[in-house]
């Protein structure tokens, strides 16, 4: 929507540290229990976008990037320490595409530190998930596993 290049996240992590978060009041969804949903986010942004002019746009480009940020980071921070309370890990591990995102890691730090070990990835192993999965797989291919397409999903199926 708002014409970054692929993939957005990172690009909006880098507008939204010179942006003004508290700029787009974007709402934040509460849905029920530790379930996520940006839909209502990502209309609440279109809306916006149609309701401004191009120009307004592209002027607070980066406070728009860390007002949406912001709204996703909470959102995050929200169901992490609903997760939390419920367990009480002792460790927990932002992991995945997402764990990139500066203003996430920082305020993962502020919220946890002292309560739980918290481990966050160099940069450079921040990438999408589905590469573990990808990896998954061919190991699985490669002990000589081979289903066709009517099989169900087991996230307890051992790789050994």
């Amino acid at each position: 929507m708002l014409g970054l290049p692929y993939p957005g996240g990172p690009v909006i992590d880098r507008l939204a540290r010179e942006g003004d978060p508290a700029f787009v009041a974007f709402p934040r969804a509460r849905v029920a229990g530790l379930d996520f949903s940006f839909s209502g986010l990502k209309t609440a942004v279109l809306y916006y976008l149609r309701d401004h002019d191009p120009a307004f746009v592209r002027r607070h480009l980066k406070d728009i990037a860390a007002s949406f940020q912001e709204a996703v980071v909470d959102m995050l921070l929200e169901k992490l320490q609903l997760a939390w309370e419920e367990t009480k890990a002792q460790t927990i591990a932002v992991v995945g595409g997402v764990s990139l995102n500066s203003r996430l890691r920082q305020r993962v730090l502020e919220v946890f530190q002292g309560r739980a070990q918290i481990l966050l990835p160099p940069p450079a192993l921040c990438v999408d998930n589905a590469g573990m999965i990808g990896a998954a797989a061919l190991k699985r291919f490669e002990l000589g596993y081979r289903d066709d397409l009517s099989f169900g999903a087991d996230p307890n199926l051992s790789l050994t």
